[in-house]
């Protein structure tokens, strides 16, 4: 169903894909349009327990192409360094595939809070008051990570 990675050498597995998904600052989700062309968005976003989470608002572009198709991409590149004299480019990178679905409940209240730790660490008790005025104005999306693919440079 999926194709293997072409640069096998490239390859990472494991521990080293949760690393680059753990730390990286941001990732770019691709959803597919009613027009059946690729719509991406760069997106925050927390990773935890073998899915990814973005918050956003109650409407929107990429929430009317996931009613309609919950498959997505999310695509994470962190640690470039562009090698000029090499004509290359030192990188880490994960692409995640999964189904998007909306998340309710205390979960949501929980993994909000995860975004608050993850980018806003100086913050956690103005954080916390954040979330009760404005959880009910956002969402949350889980990807549940169906198949996951890691490569590195450098």
């Amino acid at each position: 169903m999926f194709r293997e990675m072409r640069k096998k050498d490239r390859e990472v597995f494991g521990e080293y894909i949760e690393i680059i998904l753990t730390n990286g600052e941001y990732g770019v989700l691709a959803t597919v349009g009613e027009n059946g062309y690729p719509y991406t968005v760069p997106l925050s976003y927390v990773y935890q327990d073998n899915s990814i989470y973005f918050h956003c608002a109650k409407e929107g572009h990429k929430l009317d192409n996931i009613e309609k198709n919950p498959k997505v991409s999310f695509c994470v590149v962190t640690d470039t360094e562009v090698l000029p004299g090499k004509f290359s480019t030192n990188y880490k990178s994960i692409i995640a595939f999964g189904e998007a679905k909306e998340l309710t409940g205390a979960l949501k209240r929980d993994i909000l809070f995860e975004f608050i730790k993850k980018y806003s660490q100086s913050f956690i008790e103005e954080g916390k008051r954040y979330i009760e005025k404005a959880q009910d104005s956002a969402k949350i999306i889980e990807i549940k990570i169906e198949h996951i693919t890691g490569k590195s440079r450098g």
